[in-house]
């Protein structure tokens, strides 16, 4: 495989049509080669970020099997540019694609703080643990400059309202002093994706997202501070990472993680082609394996959007996954568990009556 061959530092490989436009447009083959041949790039490679101001910032979460009620993202698009990433397909809604504008292409909502405090503050609203993110992450790099989450953190703090965290980048310890005073009122925990023990396995999957080495501090850091922590291996993928699965356990019941998850790789949208094409780059060799063995989890497609069996699986390779994690859970995870977050705090500090410190 020729070097120019994979766009280094992204997921997506390749433009991909927004099915919502009915203009399309595609790179020419000879303007693709004259680019190789003189060692430059087709597609640009930086990261644009674009300011909107939304009128609402707290959705409600409708779907049943996901386990939340309520999401806020500060951003829209991910710059971490996971290849499987189920919510590229959102960014088509905002007149981009999903391909490789979600993870070049970030929508910044620098409102968010105002909105999450008037929503807060109203006399309607009655308190239920809100999940940063749920969408994308809210600790993607360009978090070190806007400084969205922290702020609202300060808030949630402000008038002791629950929230869990998504994340898999490390940025997340920043912000350890507002963890450690939410946590003094069980008003936080963390969800910790780490997908792979394998830096050339998470270099290829998740192009710009913290390391493996650094996710594991990110993860020990956290429960030595008593931090409620809980991993997330999402997604699995056949042939890619599912045969670590018990090292992978193993690891994180070791450096405290409280409990730990799954799903299994679904490419919904236009994310079977981006992942396709990806393959065709990165594991050619692999490729028809790795395809096959998704779609037998899912009837022989490879996107299954049946509430309750969409993000586990249905078959023989779901099911040896399945009987994997009970395994795991029976060895590392026997005595550990997940605790409620505290909602009976926040009526008393509906007018923010006390600061941080």
């Amino acid at each position: 495989m020729k070097a120019h061959e994979r766009l280094k530092g992204r997921g997506a490989q390749a433009p991909i049509d927004n099915h919502f436009e009915s203009l399309s447009h595609e790179l020419r083959s000879d303007f693709l080669n004259y680019c190789f041949a003189n060692d430059e790039s087709a597609i640009s490679n930086k990261t644009s970020c674009i300011d909107t101001f939304p009128k609402t910032i707290i959705n409600k979460v409708n779907s049943p099997d996901l386990g939340l009620t309520f999401s806020l993202n500060p951003y829209q698009g991910c710059e971490h540019g996971c290849v499987y990433c189920y919510a590229r397909n959102s960014h088509e809604y905002w007149g981009y694609n999903a391909g490789l504008d979600f993870e070049s292409k970030i929508l910044i909502k620098k409102n968010a703080p105002e909105l999450l405090e008037a929503k807060l503050k109203s006399t309607s609203w009655k308190a239920a643990p809100i999940v940063l993110s749920g969408n994308t992450d809210c600790y993607q790099p360009i978090e070190k400059e806007y400084q969205i989450t922290r702020k609202l953190l300060e808030i949630f703090w402000k008038y002791r309202h629950p929230v869990s965290i998504i994340t898999k980048n490390s940025l997340i310890l920043r912000d350890l002093d507002l963890l450690n005073a939410l946590h003094q009122y069980q008003l936080i925990s963390v969800h910790l994706s780490i997908t792979t023990l394998e830096e050339d396995t998470k270099n290829i999957l998740e192009p710009r997202t913290a390391s493996i080495k650094k996710r594991l501090q990110t993860l020990s850091t956290l429960t030595d501070n008593n931090i409620p922590t809980h991993i997330m291996m999402a997604p699995i993928i056949p042939s890619i990472n599912s045969h670590e699965i018990l090292p992978l356990c193993k690891k994180v019941s070791e450096l405290g993680a409280d409990t730990i998850n799954y799903t299994i790789v679904r490419l919904n949208g236009a994310i079977g082609q981006i992942f396709t094409t990806w393959l065709e780059k990165t594991l050619p060799d692999r490729k028809d394996k790795i395809l096959n063995q998704i779609k037998e989890c899912h009837n022989g497609a490879l996107n299954d959007s049946v509430y309750g069996r969409r993000m586990k699986g249905d078959g023989q390779v779901a099911d040896q996954i399945a009987q994997l994690f009970t395994i795991a859970r029976t060895r590392y995870f026997k005595n550990k568990k997940k605790s409620a977050l505290n909602t009976s705090m926040h009526q008393s500090f509906k007018n923010g009556q006390l600061t941080l410190f």
